[in-house]
């Protein structure tokens, strides 16, 4: 009996050693949204950061500053919300800098996930105590949602967006 208990702890310490596969899958998923919105940026031309569908869309920069405003939900993970860095910016290169700092902010709160700080909760949408980990999945869903409305405007533009792009 003893013994049987000792295997089922020492099994249970060696799980908890293992890195969580819900926190892994979804940073591999964030690190490739990344790659590919950073790619898209970057690849859009200057003048077509002023490029609407139509005129009640964003402009493709539009949407690249609303990206970056996950700044404050990624930057509400680690400490102090801090606000969107393309507030105001119109010009590619402050956009794509902008975007990089947003980023910057949710690989810190990334990198912050383990067991124990992925089941913290904070104050989600509504004020309604949410685990962290939630929030970062809830980004993803949002930020790939972007990538997919950025792509048409790439598109129109005749730019190939990143995930498309096979060279």
């Amino acid at each position: 009996m003893i013994r049987a208990s000792l295997m089922i702890l020492a099994g249970s310490f060696a799980l908890l050693a293992q890195t969580n596969p819900l926190v892994t899958s979804q940073k591999a998923a964030y690190d490739r949204l990344k790659t590919n919105l950073v790619k898209a940026a970057e690849k859009m031309p200057e003048e077509a950061y002023s490029f609407k569908p139509t005129p009640e869309m964003q402009s493709f920069g539009e949407r690249i500053a609303h990206i970056a405003g996950q700044t404050g939900t990624c930057s509400g993970i680690t400490g102090e919300r801090k606000p969107n860095p393309a507030q105001g910016k119109t010009s590619k290169a402050d956009l794509v800098a902008a975007l990089k700092a947003s980023f910057d902010a949710c690989d810190a709160a990334w990198d912050s996930m383990n067991d124990k700080t992925a089941m913290e909760t904070i104050a989600g949408r509504g004020g309604q105590q949410t685990p962290k980990i939630v929030v970062l999945i809830g980004n993803n869903m949002h930020i790939q949602e972007m990538y997919g409305c950025i792509s048409p405007y790439m598109r129109l533009k005749g730019v190939v967006p990143p995930t498309s792009d096979r060279m």
